[in-house]
């Protein structure tokens, strides 16, 4: 399985991106996928969750700002970043999930937001 994600860049505080991540593999529409993000001097910190049944979760920081989703039919799941803030800054990974065990990691993009 691989995962190519995409869609970073600068923003503006208050401004919005939107990330993608395609991955290859037919376990796509039966694993859990997350995105992940990590600032600098930082350790990598969950973002938002959405199950194989579509079941979204989000970390506190970003509820009611972010969206996260997934097609099936093009093996991608996005994440919708509105109303982003400086602390928002960082390199953004995508992770499959499959049996609750065996994780797969994107290369990450860089997201950042200027004040």
């Amino acid at each position: 399985v691989q995962l190519q994600a995409s869609g970073g860049g600068l923003v503006q505080a208050g401004g919005s991106l939107r990330l993608s991540c395609v991955a290859s593999g037919s376990i796509f529409r039966v694993a859990s996928l997350g995105w992940y993000r990590q600032a600098p001097g930082k350790q990598r910190e969950w973002v938002a969750d959405i199950t194989s049944g579509s079941t979204t979760y989000y970390t506190d920081s970003v509820k009611g700002r972010f969206t996260i989703s997934r097609d099936n039919a093009k093996n991608t799941v996005d994440l919708q970043m509105n109303s982003l803030k400086p602390e928002d800054t960082g390199v953004y990974y995508c992770k499959l999930l499959v049996g609750g065990r065996t994780a797969y990691w994107g290369q990450g993009t860089q997201v950042t937001v200027s004040s």
